[in-house]
């Protein structure tokens, strides 16, 4: 599903018991509070201090246990081998400087570790994870994004995250959920996508029964993309001798994937299927997966998502999805990876028009051979790189694709006699028309992780996370006064929406209530406008035109929702992946062919020419 973003923002509104923490307060204020520094009782304030205890800056980094150091004005989580030169503010060479610890950033960072090579990951937030975060208030803690894990089952290749997680000795305890989404549409439309295929296929074809074997055949066909995928070893595509050992072990799966590749979900639905409002359902489906219509999204995205909550389930960790990237980044550092925290990079470095380092807003500069940019495309060429002109390659993925929209976050606080007590976890609501899908504000997600795990917020209690998606523009020019009033009048509109379409009495039920914005999402993600990710700007040819790993500059890397195979936890861990396997191999530490990898990277380029 969608994710929105709010981690700890300065600006709350709601409920009288919706306040600022003393922990806002203080990051509001540009700096951390006092720290003493080890052997002095001096008390320097934190953004200058020189710390050789754990990382204390937030209850996460307490709960890393591991040794850290924090420096400067951003902290450095290392091993407690790592030598003195960080601690000296020269520049130090790593193998790989990560920039940004989202999902994909995390997953590339860890898959480098276990394969030895020595890793930096950078992260301008107090805490790992990005739109997987979390933060906490008064007793509960939230999601920052979506609650709808995917990747988390335990066979076959699509299951990514449990995958990464246990390539670093790590392993959650997952809650299953029985029902992925449903669903509250127009005229009355009500479906629940089950676990259970058949309990799934079962509902939508009740209420379609005019459509039934059109149904089978377009979710029959995903799941030959799906099986495909889950019968193939996943790494680069953009390394050739995994490509030609893939190939020769399964040929048919490979040309499968081949087929699909420049297809569309909704060019597929519309081969068997004619009832208008079941393809206008399939839109919703694919609307989860990409925020646009199903003619916009890929076959192979959207056959990974509607699988893959049958084959391994949606499953939601204890605790909050938080302790996904905390356990990534645990695992990092006990691999030898280092973390710095508040690192704020600022320019890409870059010589002989290679990418050689970063340069951080202190204006500490570190070097490494590559540098992975888990930022996306938009902020690590038009912000980052200080070249002459945007590559060729970027201005035609800037032709092919455009900003995605932010989101409204609203996350909630209510006593639990509010919700029936069949509620289910996950939501999709759009109860007037179709075709505000896609619209501002139209679709509301709504996610409640404590149907799951009650331990999330205080006893007889529920959390309500929503959102919606927004434009930048549609929250520029405001004084803070116009701001909050705007804030609070369009999560009026939305909550009662949810009031009249679900849960009668909701608002006298609110114990606290933080809304985010396109602004919150900007701030606390640095990402451009706040967007989601990239969407196509026409109607794209499936994924052809999605850019991979390696970009037009030697040395640069991207990893996240800016590359193939686009949006969503399971899509960004699949870039993480595919990101760390081809860095590996340009820095010697797995197999490559030079003449090969110039013949491929070459058609991969052309290819994208053709979208």
């Amino acid at each position: 599903m969608a994710s929105a973003a709010h981690c700890i923002s300065p600006i709350t509104s709601g409920s009288s018991s919706s306040r600022v923490s003393p922990i806002a307060k203080q990051l509001c204020a540009g700096r951390f509070g006092k720290s003493s520094l080890a052997g002095s009782s001096t008390s320097t304030p934190f953004s200058y201090s020189l710390l050789t205890t754990k990382v204390h800056c937030h209850p996460f980094a307490r709960s890393l246990k591991v040794s850290a150091t924090a420096i400067s004005a951003e902290p450095l989580v290392t091993t407690p081998s790592s030598d003195s030169t960080a601690a000296s503010g020269k520049e130090r060479d790593y193998d790989a400087i990560i920039v940004g610890s989202g999902m994909g950033g995390l997953v590339a960072a860890t898959q480098l570790a276990i394969r030895g090579a020595r890793v930096l990951l950078l992260e301008k937030y107090l805490i790992p994870g990005g739109s997987s975060g979390f933060y906490q208030r008064d007793g509960y803690t939230f999601d920052v994004g979506s609650s709808v894990m995917f990747g988390c089952g335990d066979k076959g290749s699509i299951n990514l995250i449990t995958r990464a997680l246990a390539d670093v000795g790590r392993k959650l305890e997952l809650l299953p959920d029985p029902t992925t989404v449903h669903y509250h549409m127009p005229n009355g439309l009500s479906v629940r996508v089950h676990r259970d295929y058949e309990a799934f296929l079962y509902e939508l074809t009740s209420t379609f029964p005019h459509e039934a074997k059109g149904i089978r055949s377009f979710y029959g066909e995903c799941w030959r993309v799906f099986n495909a995928l889950n019968s193939l070893e996943l790494k680069s595509l953009e390394e050739p001798l995994y490509l030609f050992g893939q190939f020769f072990k399964n040929p048919i799966a490979c040309l499968t994937l081949a087929y699909y590749l420049p297809q569309n979900a909704g060019d597929i639905a519309r081969k068997y299927i004619k009832d208008s409002q079941l393809l206008s359902f399939i839109d919703a489906e694919c609307f989860i997966v990409s925020t646009v219509d199903a003619c916009r999204t890929p076959m192979i995205n959207a056959s990974m998502v509607m699988c893959d909550r049958h084959y391994g389930g949606i499953n939601y960790p204890k605790g909050g999805v938080g302790g996904i990237p905390r356990q990534l980044a645990e695992g990092l550092i006990e691999r030898g990876g280092e973390i710095q925290y508040k690192a704020n990079v600022k320019k890409i470095l870059t010589k002989d028009g290679k990418a050689v380092g970063v340069k951080l807003a202190s204006g500490q500069e570190i070097l490494a051979k590559v540098v992975v940019s888990n930022a996306t495309r938009w902020d690590t060429f038009e912000k980052m790189l200080d070249l002459d002109q945007v590559p060729k390659e970027e201005k035609n993925f800037q032709k092919c694709y455009q900003k995605a929209p932010s989101f409204l976050s609203i996350h909630m606080g209510i006593r639990e006699e509010a919700l029936p007590t069949d509620t289910d976890c996950h939501h999709l609501v759009l109860e007037d028309d179709w075709n505000n899908l896609e619209a501002p504000y139209g679709t509301i997600f709504l996610s409640i992780p404590t149907v799951l795990d009650p331990s999330l917020a205080p006893e007889g209690h529920h959390i309500l996370h929503i959102f919606t998606t927004a434009w930048m523009d549609d929250w520029e020019g405001l004084s803070p006064a116009e701001y909050m009033a705007k804030k609070e009048a369009v999560a009026d509109v939305i909550i009662g929406r949810l009031e009249k379409m679900l849960f009668p009495g909701l608002r006298d039920a609110i114990t606290f209530k933080e809304i985010g914005t396109p602004k919150t999402h900007r701030r606390f993600l640095a990402r451009d406008a706040g967007t989601y990710g990239p969407i196509p700007a026409g109607r794209p040819k499936g994924l052809l035109g999605m850019p991979f790993n390696t970009t037009a500059v030697e040395g640069l890397y991207c990893v996240g929702d800016s590359c193939f195979p686009g949006q969503g936890v399971i899509a960004v861990a699949f870039s993480g992946i595919m990101c760390a396997h081809r860095v590996a191999a340009d820095i010697g530490l797995e197999r490559r062919s030079a003449i090969l990898d110039k013949g491929l990277l070459g058609l991969l380029s052309w290819f994208r020419t053709l979208a």
